[in-house]
């Protein structure tokens, strides 16, 4: 008998079979590519070839004999004596010449290499220097067990890819991961065999959608009638194209309007799911809630259709593994952060979720936000990349749409047509009601605590107020509460988990629904400004992008119901322990300018806006390295590079319960860590002594409270630092 995993004798699981497994992740990986296969233009059967390759022959040196002895459980040892990758990697590249899949093998644990690099190797490419000579002495002799093991014939195939590399290799990364890490997960019972995929059913959804948009419309309304043009002018689109921009202003009924579109375009085109992606710093619960509760058929579990994700859940340590969150339901509904960075990543534990992109339709909503402009060159060439090779459908919409394919600097040159999916007519209407709903003004004088009090409540209520950091906000939100009492202000940030945001949100809204309950204020950051339906007497705004006020002012008389409704641009004194955002700096001056200079304040400079940006800081030395890196197959660094949060934040518990579950790997689901976890900063994990239950995640020792979060323990610190930045 020969093992691919060790027994665990605590729980009393007996070794893993190598031919089990191997056979296993083989038929695992194949039916990932398969269902792949429908959706590829040009490198199904290249893509095949590849995945059946190394996953037959990924565990190769797990045959040898001393990693047999550890293997079988006769030998105790925290890692292999011999590194198991660098048999098949031998094998594939060194006897039959096929590198990638040789290249598959060799990243399956650790991710790809620099191919530039590895490329200095030569004949040793994808090797392991350490035991290549060892590997080259007992190669012939694994080979022999595994061909009694495993009898597979026919593994013939090219490995000519004629698209984009690296997205290629990403995938067929993703399908042996996945495989790989399932089967294994499997066997020491992490979790049972995973259900079939439920299928999208779009035109049964787009069916009851239409019932439900049609049950909504009130008769001599103009903001409703607005509302029902735009749902029917995207769902009866004739639009054919892969890649579409949806500008229309904020309240114009996005959210269905530009589901019914990728329904319609998912059963036409019989694609398998559905994506929304969400600003990082945004709420998500809102959206999917309506699409819980619009698009969930009769018998189904919403929580199975609509599929939730917060923050990038994935943990490396294969403990853990169990927890990773991937993309298999019907309609997932997540952030850009775990979107973009996932298409960008080297990590095998977050790459094995990959392989569920090909054959989807693909909302970015608020793409204003979606990305710093540094990373828009790379992530454009990777939504044309999808749309032409493996077959997704893009929709790039906003209140506030910044047309950044039209910019020299991101387009490299080339001329995209990206139709629109709203007719010039419709905008048109739908922007002068935007107009004439509110009034864009701006206070120049620096306000502290004290300053801002005293001015913002003297107007109407209730007053959305937002700042640039989640410190700032807490600061804010605790003086408040002291100065006017706690039924006088609420807050909102990502110092809260998503279970009492969630709760926080409720609360607003039936607070915003009683009449008579309006003088208080709402101190929010960023993550209130776009996707929140919530509506606001009077807003501010601290100084900031464009694109951030013009999505704040979607939060103020959202409905239209006032005639002098305004949203004031301030500044904040340095003073109060308040923190400022150096990223924020060139936009912050752009807006000032557009003040300073009495520009009106209108979507239409948003994309004047991205392209002062531009002029003023250029495209980045990043950027452009970024792409040299991608086309040159250099995965590390684009890894490293492409983040859309430039500081490193960590996953950090605040329920004492499940941190204790996960410590002592009491199944716990990736549900409900998001539900009661934030993310901060890494590099305050020693200076709050938090402690990591297990690898990759962490648990809050301080106070944590639902009103500030975090901040509740954290503020006695940020006053004593004067105001060091802790959390993201």
């Amino acid at each position: 008998m020969f093992s691919a995993h060790s027994p665990d004798k605590r729980k009393g699981i007996g070794i893993h079979p190598y031919a089990s497994h191997v056979k296993d992740v083989l038929k695992r990986a194949l039916t990932y590519v398969d269902n792949i296969c429908r959706y590829s233009a040009i490198d199904g059967e290249n893509l095949s070839s590849i995945v059946r390759k190394s996953a037959l022959f990924h565990d190769l040196g797990k045959l040898d004999k001393e990693n047999q002895l550890v293997l079988l459980g006769e030998k105790t040892a925290k890692t292999l004596p011999f590194n198991h990758v660098d048999a098949g990697a031998s094998h594939l590249w060194g006897n039959e010449n096929y590198s990638l899949a040789a290249a598959v093998i060799q990243a399956h644990h650790i991710g790809y290499c620099d191919f530039l690099e590895e490329e200095k190797s030569d004949d040793n490419m994808f090797r392991d220097p350490k035991i290549m000579e060892h590997t080259n002495k007992t190669l012939d002799e694994l080979l022999s067990i595994h061909n009694t093991l495993v009898i597979e014939k026919n593994i013939l195939g090219g490995e000519k890819i004629n698209g984009n590399h690296a997205v290629f290799l990403r995938i067929a990364l993703s399908c042996l991961v996945d495989a790989d890490h399932t089967d294994t997960a499997i066997h020491y019972q992490k979790h049972s065999e995973p259900p079939p995929y439920l299928p999208l059913r779009a035109a049964e959804r787009l069916n009851i959608l239409d019932n439900h948009i049609e049950s909504l419309k009130k008769p001599n309304d103009e903001r409703s009638e607005l509302r029902h043009e735009m749902f029917h002018a995207c769902r009866n689109s004739e639009e054919n194209t892969q890649i579409i921009s949806c500008d229309s202003p904020v309240g114009s009924g996005k959210t269905t309007a530009i589901m019914a579109y990728l329904l319609k375009q998912a059963h036409e085109k019989k694609l398998r799911r559905i994506f929304i992606i969400l600003p990082f710093i945004n709420i998500i619960r809102q959206s999917v809630k309506i699409y819980k509760d619009i698009l969930t058929l009769e018998g189904e579990n919403p929580d199975d259709i609509v599929c939730e994700l917060h923050h990038r859940a994935d943990f490396q340590d294969k403990e853990s593994r169990y927890l990773s969150s991937l993309w298999r339901a019907p309609i997932i509904v997540t952030t850009a952060v775990a979107f973009f960075e996932t298409l960008a990543s080297n990590s095998p534990t977050t790459l094995r979720r990959l392989h569920e992109l090909p054959g989807s339709a693909i909302f970015v909503d608020e793409s204003h936000g979606a990305l710093p402009v540094k990373l828009l060159p790379l992530a454009w060439q990777w939504i044309n990349t999808y749309s032409k090779e493996w077959n997704c459908y893009w929709v790039l919409a906003s209140g506030s749409l910044n047309k950044f394919w039209e910019i020299n600097e991101i387009n490299l040159g080339k001329t995209y047509e990206i139709p629109e999916l709203v007719n010039t007519n419709l905008k048109k209407r739908l922007f002068e009601y935007e107009k004439n709903r509110i009034k864009y003004c701006y206070d120049s004088f620096p306000k502290n605590l004290d300053d801002l009090s005293n001015w913002i409540i003297n107007f109407p209520g209730p007053r959305l107020l937002i700042v640039n950091t989640v410190q700032n906000a807490a600061i804010i939100a605790d003086y408040f509460e002291n100065k006017f009492g706690r039924d006088k202000v609420e807050h909102l940030s990502t110092a809260l988990t998503p279970m009492d945001r969630e709760a926080t949100i409720k609360n607003i809204n039936n607070r915003l629904n009683n009449t008579s309950d309006n003088n208080w204020t709402l101190v929010a950051t960023s993550c209130i400004e776009a996707g929140v339906d919530l509506s606001f007497r009077t807003g501010f705004r601290e100084l900031s992008s464009l694109l951030s006020l013009l999505q704040t002012a979607g939060r103020v008389n959202r409905s239209g119901f006032y005639h002098d409704s305004e949203i004031w641009t301030f500044k904040l004194k340095e003073s109060d322990c308040f923190n400022f955002n150096p990223e924020l700096q060139t936009s912050r001056n752009i807006l000032q300018k557009f003040f300073e200079n009495r520009k009106e304040i209108v979507p239409e400079l948003s994309t004047e806006s991205i392209y002062q940006e531009i002029q003023e800081k250029g495209i980045s030395k990043i950027s452009k390295e970024l792409l040299d890196c991608e086309n040159a197959n250099k995965f590390p660094s684009v890894e490293i590079l492409f983040k859309v949060i430039n500081t490193k934040t960590v996953l950090v518990i605040v329920n004492e319960e499940i941190a204790n579950n996960i410590k002592y790997y009491k199944h716990v689901s990736w549900q409900e860590i998001q539900k009661h976890s934030v993310r901060i900063y890494g590099y305050n994990i020693d200076r709050f002594e938090i402690d990591e239950i297990i690898p990759g995640i962490y648990k809050w020792n301080f106070k944590y409270d639902s009103f500030l979060g975090i901040m509740a323990g954290a503020l006695a610190v940020v006053k004593a630092e004067k105001g060091q930045s802790i959390i993201a």
